[in-house]
């Protein structure tokens, strides 16, 4: 290798020491200008931070200088609200203490009066016991020589005086219970006569007695030979499939048909118009006409029934109510007929119940089916009344409907205000001229039994059912009976006839006492 070479590296190592030499000795040139630089912003920082604590120490000392002035001066404050609390307090219980002063010497005071008083009670009640022992004596020696003078003994006296006292407040309590009658009278008359004029106008229903006969039109006298028949075969087959009896008469034109069932009747009757129309007439046909209008008449039971509710304000029944009510069509009670009576007396209940603010709808019900057992009351056992309470309860109704229903007739007490309703409008429908026929004998019964009723009291001379049992005029004897006991009389007879006598609407009772002094001059 040549010279130069080994030369030139030579220079080249020793140039790259020197460079290294030079590097180094400038970084730590650098380094100890930093380091120095370090140290003399940390110094000047930490004086900084010196200054810094110094103010913050300062400012905590101020602040708590002033926190601790401030609650210095809260809590005086509080120390001299409380100060002054406790004067007034203290002030309050020294005013106390000086009252309860006062109350125990006036106490003491009023202790010392009635002290006073106690002892001057003791002496006067000393001297009333002496007075009363002295009275007591003299009211023995009076009642002595009393009974001895009047020959009456304490006993009998008394018992004269209880006698007395006893007629004075029974004349007393009659004239008091008079006025308060006639006064309760004048009031419940006008506003019960407003109420029924109004029902019975609104009512407006015409009633006429039903008969038993039924007449059937024919167009000539030469009919009555056909519907009687070969041998009478026809009339007797017809009132056998019928149940009815069919007068044939010296009636022009016309037949009879007797029967006390108006459903029978019914029956019979537009039977034999169709028979007469048709002029077909022999026992097969009789047969088939009479079945076909059976059909159609208990078909057309449930229309009437439904028009009659509908007609009566009565929704939602049951339809086998609907169709005991259209068999009350042909049902009659002393010649009236009850499906109308039902209607009527419905509508009856339902305008008074809505003028004494009742419920309507319950009076209208109630009123309704108040004699529905009458339907099948030739079917079952039982009166109408048990009937158609489990006719009701059967088919859903409600108790008020059944207690009212139930009501009608007394048999129970009436519990609401459209039982005593349906009472009154069942009266009235009953009551009224036309609307039923009375047989002569339950009629003359009820004159009796009223004449039996007046005979039986003390002091009654004659008494007299007049105006078709209407009213019962009674005649006392004026020895016996005094003006006071004949206002008493008259109510014990009302009342009694209420319980025993069966009627429809009223019957007032007059007592009369007349005294006369008859002499004649000769």
């Amino acid at each position: 290798m040549p010279d130069y070479f080994v030369y030139g590296g030579a220079a080249a190592f020793l140039a790259a020491i020197a460079t290294l030499a030079f590097a180094l000795a400038t970084r730590k040139r650098t380094s100890n200008r930093i380091v120095d630089e370090a140290r003399t912003r940390a110094d000047s920082l930490l004086l900084d931070a010196k200054g810094q604590v110094d103010v913050v120490i300062k400012e905590a000392r101020l602040e708590g200088r002033e926190q601790l002035q401030a609650d210095r001066t809260a809590f005086e404050e509080e120390a001299r609200e409380r100060r002054q609390q406790l004067l007034a307090s203290e002030s309050r219980l020294h005013e106390r203490e000086e009252a309860l002063e006062r109350r125990v010497s006036k106490s003491d005071e009023r202790e010392r009066k009635l002290n006073r008083y106690e002892k001057r009670l003791t002496g006067m009640e000393r001297d009333v016991n002496l007075l009363r022992d002295e009275a007591a004596v003299h009211r023995d020696e009076a009642v002595t020589q009393l009974e001895r003078v009047s020959s009456y003994n304490r006993d009998d006296a008394r018992a004269q005086l209880v006698r007395v006292m006893a007629r004075e407040a029974r004349e007393e309590g009659s004239r008091v219970a008079e006025k308060i009658v006639n006064k309760a009278k004048n009031t419940a008359a006008l506003e019960a006569q407003r109420l029924i004029a109004l029902a019975i106008q609104r009512c407006a229903s015409n009633h006429v007695a039903e008969n038993t006969v039924s007449v059937v039109a024919l167009p000539s006298d030469d009919m009555k030979g056909r519907v009687i028949g070969r041998e009478g075969r026809n009339i007797r087959s017809f009132e056998m499939m019928a149940g009815v009896n069919l007068i044939v008469d010296d009636t022009p034109e016309a037949v009879l048909i007797s029967s006390f069932d108006p459903y029978r009747r019914e029956i019979a009757k537009l039977a034999l118009e169709r028979l007469v129309a048709d002029g077909r007439i022999h026992p097969a046909r009789i047969e088939e006409v009479v079945e076909r209008v059976r059909s159609e008449i208990e078909e057309q039971t449930t229309v009437d029934g439904t028009a009659a509710a509908a007609e009566a304000g009565v929704h939602d029944l049951h339809p086998e109510l609907n169709r005991l009510l259209g068999m009350l069509k042909y049902r009659t009670s002393y010649g009236q007929n009850v499906l109308h009576h039902s209607v009527e007396v419905a509508t009856i209940t339902g305008i008074m119940a809505a003028e004494l603010g009742g419920e309507e709808a319950i009076g209208r019900r109630g009123g309704l089916l108040h004699d529905i057992g009458k339907a099948i009351d030739q079917e079952v056992e039982g009166t109408h009344l048990q009937i158609g309470i489990d006719l009701l309860r059967k088919y859903g109704e409600a108790d008020e409907v059944i207690q009212a229903m139930e009501a009608h007739h007394f048999d129970v007490e009436p519990a609401t205000v459209e039982a005593v309703l349906v009472q009154a409008a069942d009266a009235l429908s009953a009551a009224r001229p036309g609307a039923r026929r009375d047989m002569l004998e339950t009629y003359v019964k009820r004159l009796e039994k009223l004449e039996h009723i007046a005979d039986s009291f003390r002091g009654v001379a004659k008494a007299y059912a007049i105006q078709a049992g209407r009213e019962l005029r009674i005649i006392v004897e004026p020895s016996k009976v005094s003006d006071d006991e004949s206002l008493w009389l008259s109510r014990d007879i009302a009342n009694r006839i209420e319980r025993e006598v069966q009627y429809p609407g009223e019957i007032k009772v007059t007592v009369i006492r007349e005294t006369r002094a008859v002499e004649v001059a000769h």
